[in-house]
């Protein structure tokens, strides 16, 4: 009897496996599925920088990077189609002679077995294609936009940026999560408040203030507002904040430490990692802003960053995708790549707190 009831649990532990193993093999599909819906315009994009103008004008193409197959024979660049032969099999041949209803075709495999005939229109035959990447469109790309100029500009007003922002809003949310004053919980209202202040509502005055104390074209107004906080940014610092016993601190002041020492000694280096996601959220705000640079820096194109120089190169270059997907790719590469560097980080700010670690 006992051993029965072992085999019995065995099997229904069998079981068990068997259907977790069928869950999450369902789970992993639906991901996949997922994650390939959302990754195929990027696919997309990819492709489309590497392709030349002539396969994006051209019939049935590929929507891989392709260029048709060429057969010289005698001297002659031959087109290469997909032939159907009377044994229903399907070749591949290069076009000697066009015809209306007859044609000539060479063998690529056997040249010297000479001219073809073949019975129908060419016009409906498909052409044969090769996975050829146009890499030189990066390249020309690059020189024409101007890239590097576009770039500097970038990188400058989204580092400038992320030093005042970073500097602000983590002084603003220290003190509203380790003091006590009067007003503050009114106060923090009021700045979480100004999160439902349409942007639009703003332009005007700001770009008036700026006109008047002759801000505008230069990177100021793009820079010194991010001295002076965010609400966003507050509050998810302020949050973070109040997950740090405030043990550390009454400790570190029997040590005889300041405001301002605990502020670098404890509170910061148990924040990294949402001092890190404040960072990325602003790099990526900063590196897609379009519609500030655009009416500050409209009449200096050489202070523009690259949202608005890839407007202007897309007016210019409007005809030719491939090289407009490509200067979009090379404008990806940085925000992109120090995402996947920093994302463990990204995720510790918003999973672990401060008391876990």
């Amino acid at each position: 009897m006992a051993g029965s009831s072992i085999i019995i649990g065995a099997q229904k532990g069998k079981r068990i496996n068997w259907g977790f193993a069928v869950r999450a093999l369902i789970i992993t599909l639906l991901t996949t599925l997922i994650l390939a819906g959302f990754l195929a315009p990027f696919l997309q994009m990819v492709f489309i920088s590497l392709s030349t103008q002539a396969q994006m004008s051209a019939l049935n193409s590929p929507p891989w990077p392709a260029e048709p197959q060429i057969f010289e024979y005698n001297g002659k660049a031959l087109d290469v189609y997909k032939v159907p032969m009377p044994d229903g099999a399907t070749k591949h041949l290069a076009l000697l002679k066009k015809g209306r209803k007859k044609s000539l075709f060479i063998d690529p495999k056997n040249p010297e077995a000479g001219p073809i005939e073949w019975e129908g229109s060419w016009r409906k035959l498909d052409r044969v294609w090769h996975w050829a990447p146009t890499w030189s469109n990066y390249t020309e790309a690059w020189e024409k936009i101007d890239f590097p100029r576009l770039f500097f500009n970038t990188l400058m007003l989204a580092v400038i940026g992320i030093i005042g922002t970073l500097i602000s809003s983590v002084l603003v949310a220290y003190g509203f999560a380790r003091f006590r004053f009067p007003g503050r919980d009114v106060l923090f209202i009021v700045l979480i408040s100004t999160i439902f202040l349409p942007g639009a509502v703003t332009i005007v005055p700001m770009y008036t203030f700026f006109v008047k104390i002759g801000w505008v074209g230069t990177w100021l107004p793009l820079l010194v507002p991010h001295f002076f906080s965010n609400a966003y940014n507050v509050f998810l610092l302020r949050q973070y904040f109040l997950t740090i016993p405030f043990d550390l601190d009454d400790a570190a002041r029997i040590d005889g430490a300041g405001p301002f020492r605990i502020l670098w000694s404890i509170i910061l280096p148990l924040s990294w990692p949402v001092v890190i996601a404040v960072a990325l959220f602003h790099l990526v705000w900063a590196w897609n802003d379009y519609f500030g640079p655009l009416i500050y820096l409209s009449t200096k194109p050489e202070l523009q960053p690259i949202a608005v120089g890839l407007s202007f190169f897309n007016g210019i270059w409007g005809s030719r995708p491939p090289l407009i997907q490509a200067a979009a790719m090379m404008a990806l590469v940085l925000p992109v790549l120090i995402f996947f560097l920093a994302q463990r980080w990204f995720i510790q700010g918003v999973v672990i707190t401060g008391v876990e670690k």
